[in-house]
């Protein structure tokens, strides 16, 4: 369903030259926002949801975040990708739309992504809490590798942590949408980590 947006119809215009010209940028301003809503930014859905501008903000904190906890265990930056942050905006529109907080499937044929989930108050956290709140896992990693981790049930207390410490993993992208609610973060990462069989700093 596309956003409802009241502009007054040809026929109620008035003559009046300012008037007229004022109801033509309205209506220009209007179809913009339509424009950008099916294009995921901006108003979509029933206008409940919104999907946070991609703009610098997200972008410094989640390279920031991430990149201040690779670098603690001796590994270098990760950069941003747009194409990551692109398909990122589409599963969080998705979740917040559906309210279904879960991982996303695999795509067939499509190149593996690891995946980041945060969900919280609407609002209530900044950039660089959501994502710190996975970075505060490393106090419960204790080095060995996925299978592990996988075998003795404990890989759910820190998987966010070793996804963004992988040493194989070079990019990334985020995005964040809303519900009435809820806000909703996915991160997206490539090379994928968590990898069975492996640990993050192989």
């Amino acid at each position: 369903m596309q956003p409802h947006l009241a502009v007054p119809p040809p026929s109620a215009a008035p003559h009046d030259p300012s008037m007229a010209r004022a109801l033509r940028v309205l209506a220009k301003r209007s179809a913009w926002l339509l424009a950008m809503g099916t294009a995921g930014i901006g108003l979509t859905g029933s206008g409940e949801v919104r999907l946070k501008p991609p703009g610098a903000s997200l972008k410094i904190a989640m390279l920031a975040v991430h990149n201040v906890a690779r670098q603690q265990v001796g590994l270098g930056p990760m950069v941003w990708s747009p194409a990551l942050a692109a398909d990122a905006s589409i599963y969080a529109i998705q979740m917040a739309r559906s309210q279904r907080f879960a991982h996303s499937g695999k795509v067939p044929g499509a190149l593996p992504q690891g995946e980041n989930l945060w969900m919280g108050t609407r609002g209530a956290y900044s950039f660089a809490e959501m994502a710190g709140s996975w970075v505060e896992e490393r106090q419960h990693y204790d080095g060995g590798s996925i299978s592990q981790a996988l075998a003795t049930g404990t890989f759910g207390n820190f998987g966010h942590y070793t996804q963004i410490i992988w040493r194989g993993t070079k990019s990334m992208g985020c995005a964040v949408a809303s519900s009435a609610t809820d806000d909703y973060l996915v991160c997206r990462y490539i090379p994928a980590g968590n990898v069975m069989g492996a640990g993050p700093l192989d």
